[in-house]
């Protein structure tokens, strides 16, 4: 069995880590559980970070990956860190207004907005 590589990049900016997601599609288990592994690896070597996720590229996700967005939440909080999310397509969009997930994430237009407002915060 080839292994699952998570498809990711993280980038490093003044105040803000931005990882963005270079799948079209985020629906098998095994998907979210390699991006789990490869975000929460990247979540504990920064305490207080400053994270951004981008959504850029996925227009299709699994209920798994919204569960996973809370957990990955619940460890940036609890490390004291700030998560925002960004370039979120208009239909996965809805998805978060339906489920009132808009009310607990930052989600921003795109990554420029969504780094920049760490900064205004301070």
């Amino acid at each position: 069995m080839a292994a699952i590589q998570p498809r990711i990049t993280v980038e490093y900016r003044n105040e803000a880590t931005i990882i963005a997601f270079t799948d079209e599609r985020i629906l098998e288990d095994t998907d979210v559980r390699a991006l789990r592994e490869a975000v929460e690896a990247v979540v504990e070597q920064a305490p207080r970070i400053h994270l951004v996720l981008d959504f850029r590229h996925v227009r299709f996700l699994s209920s798994a990956v919204l569960g996973l967005l809370i957990r990955i939440s619940k460890r940036v909080y609890e490390q004291e860190g700030e998560l925002r999310l960004c370039n979120i397509h208009p239909g996965i969009y809805e998805v978060f207004k339906i489920t009132r997930l808009t009310n607990v994430f930052g989600i921003y237009e795109d990554v420029e907005s969504a780094a920049q407002s760490f900064s205004a915060r301070q």
